[in-house]
């Protein structure tokens, strides 16, 4: 344990050399290690240490790292045999795509002794899909099942039919949920089958329901919303339902297709601003036509306008809309999925909202960066001042001037900033609310990270 609180800051600094990285990962601390294996780069003998680490959760940090080499964390395979798991499981970051392993590290991972090894392979969202297409035809009926459920858009008509017809039932299931959309027989054979499991509803709101099958889904009563928000559920059934007790089933019929905005208006619906509501898959499907996304942009139900904002067919005029629309949710989705959501509404929904979500959309290349230091390096709120880092065009000076912001997220922003004369960085080292952002600036000198580790009372190598 260091005694220095800055002395964390050092692993994710970019310019830190290896002798400073192998100082910090001696200390045995999880933190560090997390932070060592979230790097961008990682020097090759620090990540040969890591590699061949004693301890096994130094490891597997490496290998669920985004970041690390593929062929680095493949390497994983020749060490400790409970390394394989982690392996297989690998690096699983939030809406980010990883990497694959080279092919051969798979090909050992699906042979592997341990079922839960293969298991964790197959379910693994990194795994490419040269790797999973073959598996259809694999002896093995959890990987021919699990071909069906991740690579069926990329098989074969003949090998889709042997799937639909395969000698194992959950094989057999699995690939009819691909298709239950446009089969009546298979959608009622998966209701039957599937009765009492998870996957009921998604049968019940996702398949082509026939007009029997609908009456009798009607007449017993069970998940009547998921029922009701299935597009091929007959529109004289759903009008039934318009004045149900459940608030939920009533939603779901003021959203069908086919109901005009005067047809919606007459139900007693309600979307509360806090209400998760998935996508509608009617609105989904139609995400490149333009002319059903105007509809449902412009009307005045909200979970259409929200379904609409995820949509990249939206046509920019309807962007523009959207962007002031009175939902935050709105707000939210078309800023979060829209590939030409306004750089305005991002800052917007930064500064003012509260969902946690917002905090994110720094990161969007859309966020506005020039001219911010104009707009807010007099702000009153604090979270607009630190803003103005951002700009580009921001001098050392105003950088400067902010690292002494009374509020500690100003001066960590400004702390993180490579224009900051470096005499400031190593002053703000000393600072215990932003001295570990201080100790990730990359304009850090060498010599100063050596003492800021000696400070801490990190041994030498």
């Amino acid at each position: 344990m260091t005694e220095h609180h800055a002395v964390h800051g050092l692993a994710s600094n970019p310019a830190a050399p290896a002798g400073v990285l192998l100082r910090l990962l001696a200390l045995d601390d999880d933190w560090i290690t997390s932070r060592l294996s979230w790097r961008r780069t990682l020097p090759d003998e620090v990540a040969e240490a890591m590699l061949a680490h004693p301890d096994r959760r130094v490891r597997q940090k490496l290998a669920e790292s985004a970041n690390a080499d593929p062929e680095l964390r493949a390497r994983l395979l020749d060490g400790p045999a409970s390394d394989a798991l982690a392996v297989a499981h690998g690096p699983m970051p939030y809406r980010m795509k990883v990497p694959p392993l080279p092919d051969r590290a798979y090909e050992r991972l699906l042979n592997h002794e341990r079922s839960t090894v293969q298991f964790e392979t197959l379910n693994s969202p990194s795994v490419p899909e040269h790797v999973l297409v073959p598996l259809a035809g694999h002896e093995y009926p959890p990987f021919r099942e699990a071909a069906c459920r991740r690579v069926w858009h990329a098989l074969s008509d003949d090998v889709r039919a042997a799937l639909l017809d395969d000698e194992d039932p959950a094989v057999r299931q699995a690939a009819a949920l691909h298709v239950m959309a446009e089969d009546e027989e298979r959608t009622t054979e998966l209701v039957e089958a599937l009765v009492d499991g998870w996957q009921f509803w998604q049968v019940v709101e996702h398949g082509r329901l026939g007009r029997a099958l609908a009456e009798r889904l009607l007449s017993e009563g069970k998940t009547l919303a998921p029922l009701v928000r299935n597009p091929t559920f007959p529109a004289d059934l759903a009008s039934r339902l318009a004045d149900h007790d459940d608030p939920e089933v009533r939603l779901a019929v003021s959203a069908r297709p086919e109901l005009s905005e005067a047809q919606r208006a007459a139900i007693d619906w309600e979307v509360g601003p806090e209400d998760r509501l998935g996508t509608l898959r009617w609105v989904w499907d139609a995400r490149k036509d333009a002319e059903v996304l105007r509809r449902c942009a412009t009307s005045a139900h909200t979970w259409l306008r929200r379904s609409a904002a995820v949509c990249p067919g939206l046509p920019d005029d309807c962007v523009q809309l959207l962007a002031g629309d009175e939902d935050f949710a709105v707000r939210l989705l078309l800023a979060e999925f829209h590939p030409q959501a306004p750089p305005e509404l991002l800052l917007d929904l930064y500064l003012h909202g509260t969902h946690r979500a917002v905090g994110m959309l720094t990161a969007n290349e859309r966020f506005p960066a020039a001219g911010l230091a104009a707009r807010f390096a007099e702000a009153t709120d604090p979270r607009a001042r630190a803003l103005a880092v951002r700009d580009p065009d921001a001098t050392p000076e105003l950088v400067e001037r902010l690292s002494r912001d009374p509020d500690a997220r100003v001066r960590e922003a400004a702390a993180l900033d490579p224009r900051l004369p470096v005499r400031r960085v190593v002053e703000l080292l000393e600072d215990p609310e932003v001295g570990s952002a201080a100790a990730t600036n990359p304009a850090l000198p060498v010599a100063e990270m050596v003492a800021l580790l000696d400070r801490g009372g990190v041994p030498g190598r």
